[in-house]
């Protein structure tokens, strides 16, 4: 019988991308393919993207990485969530929780009974209803239960971790089921002459590589998707107009928050990761509006701790390759796209599109077919969101510098209109497949930044007020003596950390 199988697969470019892209393609299929990787230690990596979102989970538990040996690893801390300041109006600040609002995983309609009890009076805040807010706040922390009988079942966390530990922790989880690493800088794609494809690549050393399978994890410059390939590229600073970024860890101060901060500026806003040995800090803004002097000086006065190192400029473009995979290459992580790291949603676009690359793996044949799919469905989810960050800059009373007035009043693209008239009416999110972001999410950051639906779910009026009272009275006593019993976020990464001092 034949082999559908490409027998040889070359990553090209190391960093998170590529080596989350080689560590899953290895547990799936290093003992049937060939797997290399080129990456050259003279090219640096981004390597500021250490917050994620809750799905990193299902990544590590596929890889079947020890929760324990990951957060010693790579220095991790929890994330129950955002803490976003300043966006909606100076010196004010809400919370987009991680799990759900409520004391049970089917609590899911509990916003509509809560604008049913505020537009009788009840003043109670949503984040009275957040196990994973309460927990944030109070710096507590522990792990979500699989369990749906148990009020933990709607406790959600991720992880800031340092990036380049744990690209170096998945090289080696690589490299140990016979990942191939090669040193050297791509200086010419060869592409087969009958078809178009990528037949291989030149080192700088004078070393051909030749492979079935192309995974372009170069960068921002797309080595092989864009250089070689030509896909083209779309362009969305018109609705995220931020082009610019300054990253500076910083010492430790204080205790480790539970949670990413995300405090808006004059041009842009500001990110600060607690890690366990630092503190992870940048300022994205845009240069239309703001200088690079102005911005670095913002970042380094609002430092928790001292600067670590050399401030780290980037530069980007939001937006997308108008394909994904072309011929026989997929790009991955910055050749794929940028979407600015407001939602932290960088790592998870690696993922994301490891998961379809596994979903629609491609045959000797390279069906188009097949290749169309994985373009159409890793399009709309770059666009669901993108709508979700625009939203955070569009909904906002801010008047206070020219880039908050471009945002207030810029035209939003017609997804997330339909988006906020649904919301603003009856408080509805329209469900959608293969969706990210969650209903909690889309309904923290609506009322965070401002939007309060005129009424509610008409089917609430099935339930006299009493009933509706008395039912999210009691989850709000769930939540709080739940929130009582949970360890402080440090103790529970010291006893974690115990556990793999105790393994070895």
């Amino acid at each position: 019988m034949s082999n559908l199988l490409p027998q040889r697969i070359l990553i090209i470019g190391g960093g998170t991308a590529g080596w989350m892209a080689a560590a899953a393609l290895s547990r799936m299929l290093g003992h049937k393919c060939d797997i290399k990787l080129v990456e050259s230690e003279a090219i640096g990596t981004v390597g500021v993207g250490e917050a994620t979102i809750p799905p990193i989970r299902t990544f590590n538990n596929m890889l079947g990485i020890s929760e324990v040996d990951f957060l010693h690893s790579t220095k991790a801390t929890y994330k129950l969530g955002i803490e976003f300041k300043n966006w909606t109006r100076q010196g004010h600040s809400y919370f987009h929780p991680f799990g759900v609002h409520g004391a049970s995983v089917n609590a899911r309609y509990l916003h509509h009974y809560w604008l049913k009890l505020r537009a009788e009076g009840d003043t109670t805040p949503l984040d009275a209803y957040s196990l994973c807010t309460l927990a944030a706040k109070q710096g507590k922390c522990a792990s979500p239960s699989t369990d749906s009988h148990s009020i933990m079942a709607t406790f959600g966390s991720a992880y800031h971790f340092d990036a380049s530990l744990y690209a170096a922790y998945l090289r080696q989880y690589a490299e140990m089921r016979r990942v191939t690493r090669i040193e050297g800088k791509v200086i010419d794609v060869v592409l087969r002459g009958d078809n178009g494809f990528v037949k291989g690549v030149q080192l700088d050393n004078g070393q051909k590589l030749e492979a079935d399978l192309f995974i372009d994890c170069s960068g921002f410059k797309g080595l092989l998707i864009e250089g070689a390939l030509g896909t083209g590229y779309k362009d969305w600073t018109q609705w995220l107009p931020c082009d610019r970024a300054i990253a500076v860890p910083c010492t430790k101060s204080g205790k480790l928050t539970p949670y990413t901060r995300a405090t808006a500026h004059a041009a842009g806003w500001q990110w600060r990761i607690p890690l366990q040995h630092r503190t992870g800090n940048g300022h994205v803004y845009s240069s239309a509006h703001m200088s690079d002097d102005e911005a670095l000086s913002i970042l380094l006065n609002n430092l928790d701790g001292e600067p670590l190192a050399e401030p780290n400029f980037l530069r980007f473009k939001t937006g997308v390759r108008k394909k994904f995979w072309i011929k026989n290459c997929v790009s991955l992580g910055l050749a794929s796209g940028f979407m600015e790291p407001l939602e932290s949603t960088s790592i998870h676009l690696i993922q994301a599109g490891i998961t379809k690359l596994l979903d629609f793996f491609p045959g000797n044949d390279f069906d188009q077919t097949n290749i169309d799919e994985y373009n159409r469905l890793s399009t709309i989810e770059f666009e669901e969101i993108r709508d979700f960050l625009i939203l955070h800059y569009y909904a906002t009373t801010r008047d206070d510098s020219a880039f908050w007035n471009y945002c207030r009043t810029m035209e939003i693209p017609d997804t997330l209109k339909r988006r906020i008239n649904l919301f603003t009416k009856y408080g509805r999110i329209a469900p959608r497949a293969h969706e990210l972001f969650t209903n909690t999410s889309w309904i923290a950051v609506f009322i965070g930044q401002g939007i309060i639906p005129s009424g509610y779910d008409p089917l609430v009026d099935a339930h006299d007020l009493a009933t509706i009272t008395q039912r999210l009275t009691a989850a709000r006593q769930q939540i709080n003596q739940a929130v009582n019993q949970l360890p402080s976020h440090e103790d529970y990464i010291a006893y974690q950390t115990s556990l793999t001092r105790k393994a070895s």
